[in-house]
């Protein structure tokens, strides 16, 4: 079997340009994990609200990918709403996806971001299932 990884990371090359690495991929449950990097920072060494959300839509999109409908061309992001609780300044940023809905035309996955056990952001998704003839 593949790195979930490595098929991530050539799915998604963002992923790779992160450093998110994957923990656990499946339509029940996705687990990636993301480093703080100074790079990704805010001037105060704050890890950037936009790389945790990349993070967030990472592990949502991919959670959504293995529980598309069979016969579908794939997904994309449709909406997507995060509600920060913490500041990460140092650590592994951990994101777990599960789907709250799996539907034809649409798929709704919630994210919690989590620094040890802090929760630090809670992302809600909606992604649209995408037809086979695109």
């Amino acid at each position: 079997m593949t790195d979930p990884t490595e098929l991530v990371r050539k799915a998604v090359p963002l992923c790779e340009t992160f450093g998110i690495t994957v923990i656990e991929v499946s339509a029940e449950r996705t687990v990636m994990e993301l480093d703080w990097q100074h790079r990704l920072c805010t001037t105060v060494d704050v890890l950037h609200g936009g790389a945790l959300m990349a993070l967030a839509d990472s592990s949502a999109s991919a959670c959504a990918f293995f529980g598309l409908p069979k016969g579908s061309g794939g997904t994309t992001t449709i909406e997507s709403k995060t509600n920060f609780m913490g500041v990460v300044t140092e650590g592994t940023v951990v994101a777990t996806s599960k789907p709250l809905h799996s539907g034809h035309s649409t798929i709704v996955i919630e994210t919690e971001l989590r620094v040890d056990d802090r929760l630090v952001a809670k992302t809600t998704q909606t992604l649209a299932v995408l037809s086979a003839q695109l």
